[in-house]
């Protein structure tokens, strides 16, 4: 019996492998093709210029994320895109499923070049980021001064309703006082009831 061949290697690179010649020989086609095209007054047309977006701006409305929390909502395999379940966006007409990828959507590219922005921030100069801090340091001045106003008005509170407690402890201890002392036994009987049984008085008659 003849031995058996041996077999040949096995790529188990699991790669895509590309044929360099054959691209090679397409671009010189191409080459070609487009100086015929140059010699025969055939030129291609250029592509239209790309329109200018608009810097990324501050959004100037809230996103709102929870007003259909805890709400049950029929839906329907036939409904409206922003009848289903999720989070729908009006500008590219689609639903997302939850709100954190909601948020990825309306900060990402697709959307702001929907809404005509493009992903860089304007460049301040100088005297924007001069009328910021003053604006911002009036800001923290009004804070400030609230604050103080705040804190007289907290303290002229607790000092009236300090008042007010003292004032319930001295009738507290009034009260208890008055419990305290003894009655007399003519304050317990009923001066009618004793004349109808014949007692004239439980004192002594000074003579």
């Amino acid at each position: 019996m003849s031995k058996p061949s041996a077999s040949a290697p096995v790529d188990d690179t699991h790669r895509r492998k590309w044929d360099k010649e054959e691209y090679i020989q397409r671009a010189r086609e191409r080459d070609e093709e487009d100086e015929e095209d140059e010699e025969g007054g055939h030129r291609r047309r250029p592509a239209p210029p790309a329109l200018p977006r608009a810097p990324l701006k501050q959004r100037d409305f809230e996103v709102d994320l929870s007003s259909n929390l805890g709400r049950t909502q029929v839906v329907l395999p036939t409904a409206a895109l922003n009848q289903q379940a999720g989070y729908f966006c009006d500008v590219c007409q689609c639903v997302v499923k939850d709100s954190a990828n909601y948020l990825d959507h309306i900060n990402g590219k697709k959307h702001q070049r929907a809404l005509g922005m493009s992903m860089r921030v304007e460049r301040s100069s100088l005297e924007q980021v001069q009328g910021r801090f003053a604006v911002l340091k009036k800001r923290k001045e009004e804070q400030r001064q609230f604050t103080e106003q705040d804190f007289e008005l907290r303290l002229l509170k607790q000092q009236e309703e300090e008042m007010e407690r003292k004032k319930a402890r001295k009738e507290k201890k009034k009260e208890k006082k008055k419990e305290q002392q003894p009655q007399s036994a003519d304050d317990d009987i009923d001066p009618e009831m004793a004349a109808l049984m014949g007692f004239g008085g439980f004192g002594t008659s000074k003579k």
